[in-house]
């Protein structure tokens, strides 16, 4: 089945302390979705349930990514989510104590297709 790319949005995530490279990845997908108002399906004959949903988060990790909690952000469709190198490690700030507190950033582009009927 070809898929023909409908929307195409992107959002940007920050976790500011811990260093948790998944919690600026869903921050980054829901930062795309808040941005996005799909209002093509009166004018269709799709629906939500026709999406294609393509979900890519860039972080400095992606192994360290929990690809199911990211999915769990994107409330429609058939959801698929891969994490790449991307993102930004902002240098750790040492504390008096000497324990040091990260902040990582991720990029997410969230594609929508539907199938080419």
């Amino acid at each position: 089945m070809a898929l023909v790319r409908w929307v195409t949005e992107m959002g940007m995530g920050v976790d500011v302390h811990g260093h948790d490279y998944t919690k600026a990845a869903r921050r980054a997908v829901s930062d795309a979705l808040r941005h996005s108002s799909l209002n093509f399906f009166a004018a269709t004959d799709k629906t939500v349930h026709d999406m294609h949903v393509e979900v890519i988060v860039a972080v400095a990790d992606p192994d360290a990514v929990d690809l199911d909690a990211v999915q769990a952000e994107v409330p429609y469709g058939t959801v698929t989510v891969r994490a790449v190198v991307g993102g930004l490690d902002v240098p750790e700030i040492v504390k008096p104590d000497g324990s040091s507190d990260g902040v990582v950033m991720a990029n997410a582009a969230i594609l929508v297709s539907f199938p080419d009927d």
